[in-house]
This record gives structure tokens, sequence and C-alpha cells, in this order.
């Protein structure tokens, strides 16, 4: 029985693995690209994985280790450090996070159709912002309705196109450092390396755009309930850890001079909005021009977005509102309302709550320029709501140690006290620093939007406790 369950353990390696695929991308590589200045992105990413990325993925394993038969994620590591209220409060920003991120499936899905279908984005880009913007809120309204029928085959297609998406972005990267051999003719751009193009400008400008690198390396804490499944936790997950953040690092790395090949940060600044929506694009349009194959690679990548793009809509509509709904914690904070069913187990009027939120805020920015401006918008806003969900895991972390007496691990993150919580409290500082200061933009509009949002989530998710409360009295 012994070596049977000995067996079953995995290699930390292939911990690490899993974890790569779940927390890198390529959009990661090319929004970091685009948003600081080129290969000057280089120096950000390797403060960013010393300072923040290494100790947030430790907390992780700790939290993972001591609540190892918790099933709520961060919700139930909350709810045993803080308490239910708490743990209401960290699955309503879990859920309240994806209504923004919602609708950039949606936006993002339709972009990606439009690139596998012509092979460019002219015919796009030229309709109206409102036709655009109700095409979306179709396919958005489409969606919700499937989330209704608890379809699970997304679930597999969502998990295939990550893995294709995976590929492709180290597939990118090979081939481009390949390129210059195979077609040394093509015009790739020349990096300069001295030390005055590598080092970035700390203005503010660049703090305003940290958030995009929290975003980048955050969600680790999905890979918390195989902690324990690793053959020797409290010396394997640690080396998982850090292979993890070499592997990021390197890709990351060598991402950037891959895309810094491609193009120069002076066309990208002169048209931000167009490369930030269709950078990914252009780059694997240009790989196929260096292999002489055309648009092949560019209609591989866009259908994998359009599967994957899609595939999360649906979950997202649906996880989150589980996560929340279905929590034994905080069940007893949402109006009763909110927690039917219908017959395919579904929390029919939470999609509904859903659709009235995401659906309003694709309404809202069809008064936008452009559907380039509206994918832009987006990414930013994206990138300030949603690492508002890991505050929860280092609030968990600086209560649990704490609370040492009342909790055993047999993995910690470091046994030194001061430490540790110096740790959850700086990893808390830089997220909420982040994403604070990331909500400042120089479009009037994109200022509303980013202040507006976060003001009206968490209106609702104190007024729903009331609700309740109002509820149980009568």
């Amino acid at each position: 029985m012994t070596n049977e369950n000995h067996n079953k353990k995995i290699a930390w390696t292939t911990l690490a693995m899993m974890a790569f695929s779940t927390v890198w991308g390529f959009g990661n590589v090319v929004n970091g690209y685009i948003y600081f200045d080129g290969t000057k992105v280089i120096f950000s990413w390797i403060l960013m994985f010393a300072l923040y990325f290494i100790p947030y993925a430790l907390m992780v394993g700790e939290l993972g280790a001591v609540f190892q038969k918790s099933e709520g994620g961060v919700s139930s590591w909350v709810d045993a450090t803080l308490g239910p209220k708490w743990a209401y409060y960290a699955g309503w920003t879990y859920w309240a996070c994806h209504i923004v991120y919602i609708s950039s499936k949606g936006t993002g899905g339709l972009r990606a159709m439009a690139w596998g279908i012509w092979g460019n984005i002219t015919h796009f880009d030229a309709l109206p912002t409102a036709w655009v913007q109700i095409a979306t809120l179709i396919i958005f309204l489409f969606f919700c309705w499937i989330a209704t029928k608890g379809l699970s085959i997304l679930k597999t297609l969502a998990t295939l196109a990550g893995t294709s998406m995976f590929i492709m972005s180290i597939l990118f990267i090979i081939m481009m450092f390949a390129a210059p051999v195979i077609n040394p003719h093509a015009g790739f751009n020349n990096i300069d390396w001295n030390l005055k193009s590598l080092m970035p400008t700390f203005n503010w400008k660049y703090f305003t755009s940290l958030s995009i690198l929290v975003f980048g390396v955050g969600g680790c804490e999905k890979i918390s309930p195989y902690v324990n499944k690793v053959k020797d936790p409290s010396r394997s997950f640690p080396k998982a850890m850090i292979l993890l953040a070499t592997m990021v690092i390197i890709s990351a790395i060598l991402g950037t001079v891959a895309v810094a090949m491609m193009f120069s940060t002076k066309e990208i600044n002169a048209d931000l909005n167009n490369y930030i929506s269709n950078g990914a694009y252009w780059a694997f349009q240009k790989l196929g021009e260096y292999y002489h194959l055309g648009n092949l690679f560019l209609y591989i990548y866009a259908w994998c977005n359009v599967i994957g793009q899609f595939a999360v809509l649906v979950l997202s509509i649906d996880a989150p509102l589980r996560m929340l709904l279905g929590s034994k914690q905080a069940k007893e904070f949402i109006p009763r309302k909110l927690l039917k069913k219908n017959r395919y187990g579904a929390y029919i009027n939470g999609i509904w709550m859903v659709v009235i939120l995401s659906g309003g805020l694709t309404l809202a920015q069809a008064i936008v320029p452009s559907s380039t401006a509206v994918m832009a918008q987006l990414v930013k806003l994206n990138s300030t709501t949603m690492p508002l969900r890991y505050l929860w895991v280092f609030a968990a972390y600086i209560a649990l140690r704490k609370q040492t007496d009342k909790f055993t691990s047999n993995y910690k993150m470091t046994k030194n006290q001061g430490l540790a919580l110096f740790a959850g409290f700086w990893c808390f500082f830089v997220t909420g620093f982040s994403c604070l200061v990331g909500i400042y933009s120089p479009d009037p509009f994109t200022l509303f939007l980013n202040i507006l949002t976060p003001i009206v989530l968490t209106a609702l998710g104190v007024i729903l406790p009331i609700i309740r409360k109002h509820e149980d009295k009568n």
C-alpha cells in the first residue's frame, strides 16, 4: 500500500511544468515588451521574479501544505485563518475580478476570429465600434446561455487550447532564434545591448504599468492542491518553484529578445493601441514570412486563440460563480434568490447578475472610438482588477503565520517568523500599490472606467450581505 501511494506521487519537475503552463503565456511577453519600452522590460522582469514571484509561489506552497484537504482554494484559506465573513469577501473579490475578464474574453475571441478568417484585421477594425460591441454582447449572451446548460466539454476545450497556446509560445521563441540562420536577409532588428537601452526609466508611466507585470506572473495558487502530492514536499516544492521561476524568467528574457528582433519600440510607441491589440498576431504573421509559410502560423495561433478565448469565457461565467455561491462559508451572506439553481445545476440568477454587469461594461464601451482602443482598454482594466484577488492569498498567509500554534505543516517557506511576515506584507503592498496606481490613464474614459468598475463591484459586494441580513430578519 505504501509503495502504491509512493508511486502516485508526482515528481517536482512535473509540478514545475504544470505551474509553468498555468502561470505563463506568450501574451505576457508581448504586453511586457509593449508597456516597458522594449528590452528595458528584462530588468523589470528580473526584479519582479526575485522580489515578488518567488516569495509569492513559496507562500502558496505553505498555504497549500497546511490546508491540503480544503477544496475551496483561497476562500477556504481565508475562512480558516480570518473567518467566514472574510471568506465571503475573498470569494466575492475572485468573482468580481472576472466581470472585466469576461468582457475581455468576448472581445478577444471576436478579434481572434477576424484574424483567423481574413488573415488581417483591416475589415474588423473598419467596422463601427457600436456594431462590434453589439456583436460581442450577442456572443457573450450566447455563451451565458451555454453556461446555464452545464456543458463539461468546454473544460476539455479550454485545457486543449491552453496547452496548444503554451506550445505555440515555446515554439515561437525557438523558431524565432533559428530564423536568422534559415533566412538571414529577412530584415531583423539589431538589438542595442548597452546599459542605457536595458535600464528602465523609473517615472510615473513605469509605476502605472507595474500591474501588467504583477498580472503576468500571478495565478500560481491554482497549483496549491498538488503541494502534498509531490515526493518529499518540504524539499521538492521549493525546488519546483525555483525551477518554475527559472523557466519563466528564461522564457521572459528570450521571448523579449525574440520580439525585439521583429518590432522596434519606436514603431510600437507610434501606434500603441494597435500593438496592444494585435501585436501577438503580427508576431506569428512575421514568423511565417521568415519561414516562407505565409500566414500558416498566424492562422494556427488565431484559431487556438478563438477556442481558448470562448472556452475560458464560459468557464469564467460559471466557475467563479460556483466558487462564490457554492461556498459553505459564504452562503450565509448571499441573498437566497442568487442561490437558486436550474435543473442543470447552474446558478441561474447568478448568471443573470453576470449578464447585467459584464453586458453593461460591453455596451458602455460602444462609445470608444475604435475596437482596437476597446481591446487596449480591457487589457489595462484587467491588469488593475484581476491581481486584487492575490491580496487574499497574502492576507491569509499573514494570518496563518500569526497563528503558528494553531496550524501545522510539513513545509514552510521559512522558519524565520519575521522574514515570513515581511514577505507577506511586502507582496500585499506591491500588489495593492500596482493596482492602485495602475488605475491612472491619460485617456479620460479609460480612467473613468478604471475608477468606476471597482467602486460598483465593491459596493455590490457590501450590499449583498445587508440584503441577506434583511431576508433573515423577515
